[in-house]
């Protein structure tokens, strides 16, 4: 657990960066830290492993006062990761993984077990291991970037926008890539980012920072978008912050209705049909016509949703879909049902969830 009392940094200059922030960030979650440029995240970040000193207050590392240890024990029990990986680029990814073990002084064939299986953790292969970073891709170098900050296994973990030099589509995939990483691990991570959409993906705790180093509001994703302080933090939030919370609400009673299914071959008259196999899995739409079902005439299902999402999910599956009707399946890859967009609307409607009562999900 790390805790901020009354925390303030005040540089010499007169330029106060933190403002007496108190939060905390609680063991074995994710807690983001998120706003815009210099409002103070990135030093909050520092003061944990003292790169920056605290001018007033405290930071307790689980109960300690990091003020009160050693800089180089502090640091390296801590897990540090930063926006470009920060690798050294004449030593082996497998060399730079053992790092922080090694100058603890572990048993050299322990440290390289240790290092390959972390690298298998993030997704990299032992052949990799024996590259050098820059033969590496960005999304690469910041695997083993976070493989370097777990190899000594620290209980806390710090991360300064760790994924925003790799182009979207990499950081997406490095963002689930994380959270599956984390379900294992279970660390104390603080995480700084610009962007409010990888803070409500990534945290267990968002906390808004605003301008002059002040914490405008921490809270849960869904209760942060559901009731935003103050104008500041709806703001930034976004105006789609509704559209968002979708994100937290389980879609497990939604109430589907059968499907209108056919199979290739069959004639399709009326509204829209559901081809399926003869395993009930959709093999895509058919437009209302007198004709037979054949492979020329289906349109791409889109988007499906699972009892195990969230009603966001079932609502971009209503909207790309050609016939304006989500496919829910089974755990099994079936259709168990459709749902419209009137449907979801009255279902959140019914449920009337109160900020701090909604069962989060990822």
């Amino acid at each position: 657990m790390i805790e901020f009392e009354s925390v303030s940094k005040r540089f010499p200059d007169g330029t106060v960066a933190v403002d007496d922030i108190s939060f905390v960030a609680p063991k074995g979650q994710i807690t983001v830290l998120v706003g815009p440029s210099g409002c103070g995240k990135t030093t909050s970040l520092a003061m944990v492993n003292r790169l920056v000193d605290v001018t007033s207050g405290r930071i307790l590392v689980d109960g300690q006062d990091n003020s009160e240890s050693d800089r180089v024990e502090l640091r390296r029990g801590i897990g540090y990761v930063i926006q470009h990986s920060g690798l050294f680029p004449h030593r082996t990814v497998l060399d730079n993984v053992t790092t922080v073990p090694r100058l603890l002084g572990w048993d050299k064939a322990a440290t390289r077990k240790r290092a390959y299986e972390l690298l298998e953790l993030v997704g990299l292969s032992a052949e990799q291991a024996k590259r050098y970073p820059a033969q590496l891709s960005g999304g690469q170098q910041q695997r083993v970037g976070v493989a370097r900050a777990l190899a000594s296994d620290p209980p806390v973990m710090l991360m300064d926008e760790p994924f925003s030099a790799v182009d979207p589509v990499v950081r997406a995939s490095l963002q689930d890539e994380f959270l599956r990483l984390q379900e294992h691990v279970g660390k104390t991570i603080l995480f700084v980012t610009h962007d409010i959409d990888e803070a409500i993906k990534l945290g267990d705790r968002v906390a808004v920072f605003a301008q002059g180093g002040h914490l405008a509001q921490i809270d849960s994703p869904g209760d942060l978008l559901a009731a935003p302080a103050n104008e500041f933090v709806a703001s930034f939030v976004g105006r789609d912050r509704g559209y968002r919370r979708l994100s937290f609400l389980p879609c497990d009673d939604v109430a589907v209705q059968p499907a209108p299914t056919v199979r290739l071959g069959d004639r399709a008259a009326g509204d829209w049909r559901l081809a399926v196999d003869e395993d009930n899995r959709p093999l895509g739409w058919v437009a209302p016509d007198d004709g037979a079902v054949t492979q020329e005439r289906l349109h791409p299902v889109g988007s499906t949703f699972t009892a195990a999402g969230s009603l966001r999910s079932a609502l971009d599956a209503v909207l790309v879909s050609p016939a304006g009707l989500a496919i829910r399946l089974d755990t099994d890859g079936s259709v168990d049902g459709v749902v419209d967009h009137a449907s979801l609307a009255a279902h959140r409607q019914a449920a009337g969830e109160a900020p701090g009562t909604s069962q989060e999900t990822r």
